[in-house]
């Protein structure tokens, strides 16, 4: 039985953490290091880094900030915003993350994924797609949920795997912030999809929602969530304890 893994999520803004809900209302949460330091201690599986500005702002990420995290944590890191060619890659990756998360980027260049993956190796490219519902289908979203492309995210998933993606990360907008449990009918779609590693994201509010994550579907590689850890309503060491009683295969 494969290990999943239990990811924490720095959403971060002009040098802070902050979380919304939908994709709005963000509100101001912590320093990000100190956080992370925090979770590479509570024994996270892996931290994500996302400056969710950058892309919709226009600017490169801030590696000022990232170079700290990096230094203060001893688990995988997966960083992501304004990713938008291979000198993007080589500078976060200089910076001390292990995986580089593509979203936005990718979709204005569709080349960059598959350049990447020869370059750094499948292991490293992380394609990350913010879906949401729209009359039906599932559409993919870009500049932090802004922009509606009109792309079928099961389709892009596909040629984003195609192209060389090593793990996809399956952000539900439609559950994002919610905390009423994960998109279990998306993540089966995209999870049928592809052949990669895929990430459950958004709407998690509880242990027994990742619980029932993983007994829905158990081919998913990871959980990821922000808010319940952010502010204590869950902690990694307890989320495991209930994971692990529920016969969920976890790194205590």
């Amino acid at each position: 039985m494969v290990t999943k893994r239990i990811i924490p999520c720095l959403d971060v803004r002009d040098g802070r953490v902050v979380k919304g809900v939908n994709f709005q209302g963000l509100r101001d949460v912590s320093d990000p290091v100190a956080l992370a330091e925090h979770y590479s201690r509570s024994g996270a599986d892996e931290l994500v880094f996302y400056d969710i500005t950058a892309s919709h702002e226009g600017r490169k990420l801030f590696t000022d900030i990232l170079t700290k995290v990096a230094s203060a944590i001893f688990i995988p890191l997966t960083v992501g915003g304004g990713i938008r060619g291979l000198d993007d890659f080589e500078r976060v990756l200089a910076c001390g993350a292990d995986k580089v998360s593509v979203n936005s980027g990718a979709v204005r260049n569709s080349a960059l994924i598959g350049e990447a993956a020869r370059r750094y190796g499948d292991q490293c490219v992380v394609l990350s797609v913010d879906v949401k519902r729209v009359d039906g289908s599932y559409h993919v979203f870009l500049n932090g949920g802004r922009v509606d492309t009109g792309l079928d995210a099961l389709e892009w998933v596909r040629r984003g795997v195609d192209a060389g993606a090593g793990e996809v990360v399956v952000n539900s907008m439609d559950t994002d912030g919610v905390k009423g449990g994960f998109d279990v009918e998306l993540l089966r779609a995209v999870s049928r999809a592809v052949s990669v590693p895929v990430v459950a994201s958004g709407g998690a509010g509880s242990a027994a929602d990742f619980a029932a994550l993983f007994r829905a579907l158990p081919e998913l590689s990871a959980g990821l969530a922000a808010s319940i850890f952010h502010f204590g309503e869950v902690t990694i060491p307890a989320l495991k304890r209930v994971l692990a009683e529920e016969g969920v295969c976890v790194r205590l």
